[in-house]
């Protein structure tokens, strides 16, 4: 391996359920209540899959725009409240120096991109990362995975994420890759959706480095 892509998302920093909530403070702006639970086995897609995958093709058609400017409006006053989780700038490093170039994959909008680099120093630890802009579809579209790749000339990639979406990406991108358990879903799920090895936190992927295709060594 030469390139190790981490999603940012759920996995460095801990927002999905932020955005879950963002979600159902969207959909009822157009009289969509929908449960919680529901919208969180979502996030991990990108908000062009997840109003359809959610409410379907019809609420897509008709709010589809309107309720993704509605969810930027609910999420940026919680974006504030977001963390990185605890170990991710010792794994970035150690990563980096095994040798693999650390690209970060997000789909994210600019200013968000940037409001979570700043919580790890990201910008220090990571040769590049995307964004929006970067990206014409999302997961479990493999495009933002490509384009993370693409960005340091990679050849041989493997990935880390948080959610069965990550895993479906990195799937069609024929990436392996290694799951954190903050998305909130189950091991067998995420080993359902094709992870390697599952672990309930980046300190403990960090523990098991020399035993994964992160270790720099094979």
């Amino acid at each position: 391996m030469d390139t190790a892509v981490f999603d940012v998302d759920g996995t460095l920093v801990d927002t999905n359920y932020h955005h879950a909530l963002a979600w159902y403070r969207a959909f009822r702006h157009f009289g969509i209540v929908l449960p919680v639970w529901r919208l969180h086995r979502a996030i991990g897609m990108g908000g062009d899959q997840l109003v359809a995958a959610v409410a379907g093709d019809a609420v897509e058609a008709e709010h589809g725009d309107d309720l993704r400017s509605a969810w930027g409006e609910e999420f940026g006053p919680l974006l504030g409240e977001v963390r990185p989780f605890d170990g991710v700038q010792d794994l970035l490093t150690d990563v980096r120096e095994r040798g693999l170039t650390v690209v970060l994959a997000s789909s994210g909008s600019p200013e968000h991109v940037d409001a979570y680099l700043d919580l790890f120093d990201g910008r220090s630890l990571a040769a590049a990362w995307t964004t929006s802009e970067d990206v014409d579809r999302t997961k479990p579209q493999p495009d933002v995975l490509q384009a993370a790749v693409d960005k340091v000339d990679g050849h041989r990639a493997v990935v880390v994420g948080d959610s069965v979406w990550d895993f479906d990406a990195a799937g069609r991108a024929g990436y392996p890759g290694y799951a954190i358990r903050t998305g909130g879903f189950s091991v067998e799920e995420l080993e359902h959706a094709g992870a390697q090895e599952v672990f309930d936190s980046i300190t403990d992927l960090g523990d098991a480095l020399d035993r994964t295709r992160l270790s720099g060594r094979r």
